[in-house]
């Protein structure tokens, strides 16, 4: 049974736009969260104290649960939703797709909130707006909130646009810091990787090395369980051409010195691939020093072409 949204209500009296309105007080929610609906309800109809709020589910909100409300009656209609929703439970073919509270009274001058929880389907692209049509009944007149813009409508052209929120990206937390390993005088932090699409043959890594001690020491190589080689290569501009070459020798760290291996300068090469490191995963692996010796590290893998641990994308070898 689908909830039916009247116009016009009791004595048939419509007020303005300008003079009532119902809106959620939150306005975006990620695809597969739980979005808390909280309906506004800013005004009565011409003066008379609203009695009566009906608040339809959409499609795309499954498993919905109304907040009751004291001084309030509150009434659910249930009905099978369009498609079949994975929940942590199983899954959902049907649910509440309207909810109703009545018999209260509130006041023109006085603003009021009824509340549903609901499950966001994974299935809604970050950018979509989701429109709940609410239905406002007063003593005299009422509203209802239902108008849905057209595609390249603007909804402030409505005259009775229904509450909506946006469905945005779910954020994604930073990566947390591993800890500095200590291997003799030498202090080694941030390893990392870039991903490299399937098939690639080699695959850049990156480290910042610290030197405390009063004795050089120098970075011979480096090993990962899906490269054949680990070498330092160096990256240069040389009439206008930016070149690459092996480091003879391996690379000095002078005592005091700090040396940062990074995209667009000294980088950790890894050759003949087997195997291709994918972004958010962790790579363990080596690297290997004249005076320190073979130091185990972890390698984070940041996304192609990333400029830094879990940075954006920068085209740059």
């Amino acid at each position: 049974m689908k909830i039916v949204i009247q116009a016009v209500i009791g004595l048939g009296l419509v007020a303005s736009a300008a003079q009532a309105h119902a809106v959620l007080e939150r306005r975006q929610a990620s695809p597969g969260s739980t979005y808390r609906g909280v309906v506004q309800i800013m005004h009565g109809c011409d003066g008379k104290p609203t009695t009566k709020v009906s608040v339809s589910i959409p499609e795309g909100l499954f498993g919905a649960k109304p907040m009751p409300k004291p001084g309030w009656t509150l009434a659910t209609t249930r009905g099978a939703y369009a498609k079949t929703y994975t929940t942590h439970h199983g899954t959902a073919s049907e649910g509440v797709t309207a909810s109703t509270w009545s018999g209260g009274s509130l006041p023109d001058d006085e603003v009021d909130e009824f509340t549903f929880l609901a499950q966001v389907a994974d299935t809604f692209e970050p950018g979509a707006t989701v429109y709940v049509p609410v239905q406002q009944d007063c003593t005299e007149g009422g509203y209802s909130w239902s108008d849905i813009p057209k595609p390249g409508q603007d909804a402030h052209e409505l005259k009775a646009a229904a509450p909506a929120f946006r469905i945005v990206q779910v954020a994604q937390a930073a990566p947390a810091k591993a800890a500095p390993i200590k291997a003799g005088d030498l202090t080694i932090e941030t390893p990392w990787l870039r991903a490299t699409p399937n098939g690639a043959k080699v695959a850049g890594g990156y480290v910042r090395i610290t030197n405390t001690g009063s004795a050089p020491d120098v970075l011979t190589g480096a090993t990962v369980p899906f490269a054949k080689s680990g070498d330092i290569h160096s990256m240069s501009m040389e009439g206008g051409i930016m070149k690459m070459a092996p480091v003879s020798g391996g690379l000095t760290i002078k005592p005091g010195e700090t040396v940062e291996l990074k995209p667009g300068g000294f980088h950790l090469m890894f050759e003949d691939l087997t195997g291709a490191p994918k972004a958010g995963e962790t790579v363990a692996g080596t690297l290997t020093f004249q005076r320190a010796g073979t130091v185990p590290v972890t390698f984070s893998v940041a996304p192609i072409g990333a400029s830094a641990p879990g940075g954006p994308h920068q085209h740059q070898h």
